[in-house]
């Protein structure tokens, strides 16, 4: 079964924030409550879960996460894919996305590669609107970082 890993990133300013991403390419194009996800992408072969979420955060954000980070545990997508997160906190300009390119047969069964953004956005989310943008099956994600950091609001 394939196994996936990624990072969850957030920041305190008034409140809570939560950082997710829109996949690119056309599957994803038209959709969006229930769209949005962590950065994530599959464990390398002798690759551990937190390096592998390390690596995709550089490939699909365009930044190096370093220092420790909050383990979330994994959940199992419906599709059966497993996904282990890792938290950090850390402010992230969307505008500055540098995501990297992936190449798909589209349309499908047409023989054509086509490439596509991996992640076409980034946004930052108050939780009570990353839990209505996000992908169901990551949800207990945000309850665990919820669980594991002081989320009062920042004092200004």
């Amino acid at each position: 079964m394939p196994t996936s890993a990624g990072v969850l990133l957030f920041r305190r300013h008034r409140l809570l924030e939560i950082l997710l991403v829109h996949p690119g390419g056309p599957f994803w194009r038209h959709r969006d409550q229930g769209a949005w996800q962590i950065p994530k992408g599959l464990v390398e072969p002798a690759e551990t879960p937190e390096a592998a979420a390390r690596r995709e955060v550089a490939e699909e954000l365009g930044i190096d996460v370093v220092g420790p980070l909050i383990a979330l545990g994994s959940v199992r997508q419906a599709g059966g894919k497993i996904v282990h997160a890792f938290a950090v906190e850390r402010d992230f300009d969307p505008a500055g996305l540098t995501s990297n390119m992936v190449e798909i047969e589209w349309p499908p069964a047409s023989g054509q590669r086509t490439r596509f953004p991996e992640i076409d956005a980034a946004r930052w989310f108050a939780v009570v609107e990353a839990e209505r943008a996000m992908l169901a099956s990551q949800l207990p994600f945000i309850e665990r970082l919820l669980a594991a950091v002081d989320h009062s609001p920042h004092p200004d």
